[in-house]
């Protein structure tokens, strides 16, 4: 198959990458771009462990192909912070909110998503129950990941409950 040459801006920063018209977004990222924050597990847009941001919605990478994405800002959980860590990150650190820390990536992102659109989604518990379970985490279950996100979003300080 022949490959077809474009550019991703991921994180700011632009990619030039000649890719084959069927990558997928999750493998260019990892591949290609060498950002290997963004995890591949089912490989069928099911469990949320490739979730990044285009044009600031939370998207399934593994489902997407590289092309698509043309044009588009990406952003990924290594575009997170400048040197410093992102609130969501600190707070999934004081809430004890990962273990082995496959899924952190994807819920991350996810949540950053949903935070920048709407912050209000905290104070929805059925929302944010929704949101959260729309990933997969098999660690640690999702009440830290819930208390995580709350704290990051100013409702509480982290650590707290």
């Amino acid at each position: 198959m022949t490959a077809l040459r474009t550019t991703l801006t991921v994180n700011g920063r632009p990619y030039d990458l000649d890719v084959e018209p069927r990558r997928t977004l999750a493998d260019a990222l990892r591949e290609d771009c060498g950002l290997t924050g963004t995890h591949l597990g089912c490989e069928h847009g099911v469990c949320g462990a490739c979730t990044v941001l285009v044009d600031g919605q939370a998207v399934r990478s593994c489902l997407l192909f590289a092309v698509q994405c043309t044009d588009a800002e990406i952003r990924t959980v290594e575009g997170l912070a400048d040197g410093a860590e992102h609130p969501l990150q600190t707070a999934f650190s004081a809430e004890h909110a990962l273990q082995c820390g496959f899924c952190t990536p994807g819920f991350l992102m996810l949540a950053v998503g949903a935070l920048e659109k709407d912050p209000g989604v905290v104070r929805d518990a059925e929302r944010l129950r929704e949101l959260l379970t729309s990933n997969l985490c098999r660690c640690t279950g999702y009440e830290a990941i819930r208390r995580a996100v709350v704290a990051a979003a100013g409702d509480r300080p982290a650590g707290e409950d």
